[in-house]
C-alpha cells in the first residue's frame, strides 16, 4: 500500500487517466458518455486513522508503505513495512490537519493520555464537528478520563477511549454531518468505527447523481440493499412512494433509523437483514415476524438500488436484481461491477453512467451505473 502523493497541480490528469481507463474498461458494454465528479484535489478525506509512533521523547504520527517483490505478493509476512512519518496528511480534512499537533503537542508529556497510546482515529465533518478516538495497549482509568476529558475541552473535540473491552465514550459516539444537495440540507449522525463515505464533497455528488437518475418514481417503490446508515435512503425517499431498505449491521440500522427521523422521513422503513436473506425473503423462500412486518405484498417495486461492498454482487443477487425495471448500481470496484454487468446487462441496457473521484491520488474508481430493463 502505498500512501498518496498529493500534487494539486496535476488533479486533472489523474483524473483524466482515471476517465480514459474507466471508458476503455467498460466499452464493450456501449454506455452513454460518462459523466465524471471531480474531488477536491486535497484535504478530501473527512475521517483517517494513524498510528502513533513511540521515539523516546518523541512520538508522532505514523503509516506504513507495503512493498513485497513479487514473488512474496501473496504472503502477508514476507511484505516489507516502512514506517512513513507524518508531520501533516493533505489527504485528510483541514480539520484534521489542524488537530494533529495539537494534539500531539497536548499529549506527549501527559502520561495518563501518552502511555501505551498506538492509535488516533479521526472522524470530522463538513459542519464541523470532530470526535477523536484514542487507542490503547492498557486498561484505562480514572486518571486517563480526568486527563481525556481536559483535552476534550482544550482542543474543542469529542473523545472516546478504547483498550481490549473498554470502549469509554466522553460525550458521544457519533458527529452529525450536514450536506447539502441540490438546495436541501440532509443531515445524518455518523458513528465512530462504523461506516460513513470519507469524501464528503464526493458524497455530495453521488446523492445529487442518485437523485436525478431516480426522479419520475412517485407512484413506485424503491427496495435498497446495503444501505449503510441510510446515506442514500434519506436523500432518495422523497423520489418513491415508499422505501424499503436493508442492511446486517446492526449499529448502521440504528442510524440509518435515527437518520430518517432526523429529516422527517415517514415512507421509508429499514430492516436489519443480508441482502441474500432478503432477497430470500422476496422470492417467498424466507419468512418469519420480521418480514410479515414489512407487508412485502403491499409494495410496488419498480427500482432497485444496491450498493454492495467491494466483493460485488453473487450471481443469485444478479438474478433477483434483473427482475426490476431499474437498477442503480453504486460500485467501489469497478472489476466486480465489470462482472457483475456481464449478466447484467443481459436484460438491462445501461443508461447513465457516472465516475465518482472519491479517492483521489489513488487507483481507486467508484462507479455509478443506471440500467433500464431492455423492451
Amino acid at each position: 500500500m502505498a500512501i498518496p502523493v498529493v500534487d494539486p497541480d496535476h488533479y486533472d490528469q489523474q483524473l483524466e487517466a482515471k476517465r480514459e481507463r474507466i471508458v476503455r474498461d467498460f466499452s464493450r458494454f456501449a454506455p452513454p458518455a460518462l459523466e465524471v465528479y471531480p474531488s477536491p484535489p486535497s484535504h478530501y478525506r473527512q475521517r483517517c486513522e494513524f498510528r502513533i509512533w513511540h521515539q523516546g521523547d518523541d512520538l508522532f504520527y505514523a503509516m506504513f508503505e507495503i512493498q513485497a517483490s513479487e514473488e512474496d505478493a501473496e504472503n502477508p509476512k514476507k511484505r516489507k513495512k516502512t514506517v512513513i512519518r507524518l508531520d501533516d496528511y493533505p489527504v485528510a480534512s483541514r480539520q484534521i490537519n489542524d488537530l494533529m499537533p495539537r494534539l500531539l503537542d497536548a499529549i506527549r508529556d501527559n502520561d495518563p493520555l501518552r502511555r501505551r497510546l498506538f492509535q488516533v482515529e479521526f472522524l470530522t465533518t463538513l459542519s464541523g464537528e470532530a470526535l477523536v478516538t484514542l487507542i490503547y495497549h492498557r486498561q484505562l482509568d480514572d486518571a486517563w478520563e480526568a486527563e481525556a476529558r481536559r483535552l476534550q475541552e482544550r482542543l474543542g473535540v469529542m473523545i472516546i477511549g478504547r483498550a481490549r473491552k473498554q470502549r469509554w465514550v466522553l460525550e458521544r459516539d457519533h458527529v452529525w454531518e450536514r450536506l447539502e444537495v441540490e438546495g436541501r440540507e440532509f443531515v445524518y449522525q455518523q458513528v465512530e468505527n462504523s461506516f460513513t463515505q470519507p469524501n464528503a464533497q464526493i458524497c455530495r455528488s453521488m446523492l445529487a447523481w442518485a437523485r436525478d437518475v431516480t426522479r419520475g418514481s412517485e407512484s413506485a417503490d424503491l427496495v435498497e440493499l446495503y444501505c449503510g446508515n441510510g446515506n442514500f435512503t434519506v436523500a432518495l425517499a422523497e423520489n418513491f412512494r415508499r422505501v424499503l431498505a436493508t442492511e446486517i449491521s446492526r449499529t448502521s440500522v440504528a442510524s440509518a433509523r435515527q437518520n430518517l427521523a432526523a429529516n422527517g422521513i415517514d415512507n421509508a422503513t429499514v430492516g436489519r437483514m443480508s441482502a441474500e436473506e432478503f432477497a430470500a425473503a422476496l422470492r417467498g423462500e424466507k419468512g418469519g415476524r420480521r418480514v410479515a412486518e414489512w407487508a412485502l405484498d403491499d409494495y410496488a417495486f419498480s427500482t432497485v438500488l444496491v450498493d454492495p461492498p467491494r466483493a460485488g454482487l453473487d450471481d443469485a443477487s444478479c438474478r433477483q436484481l434483473s427482475g426490476y425495471s431499474r437498477i442503480v448500481y453504486i460500485s467501489c470496484n469497478p472489476e466486480t461491477l465489470a462482472s457483475n454487468l456481464e449478466r447484467l446487462t443481459e436484460t438491462h441496457r445501461i443508461t447513465r453512467f457516472a465516475l465518482f473521484d472519491q479517492f483521489p491520488w489513488t487507483h481507486h474508481c467508484e462507479c455509478g451505473v443506471l440500467l433500464e430493463r431492455r423492451d
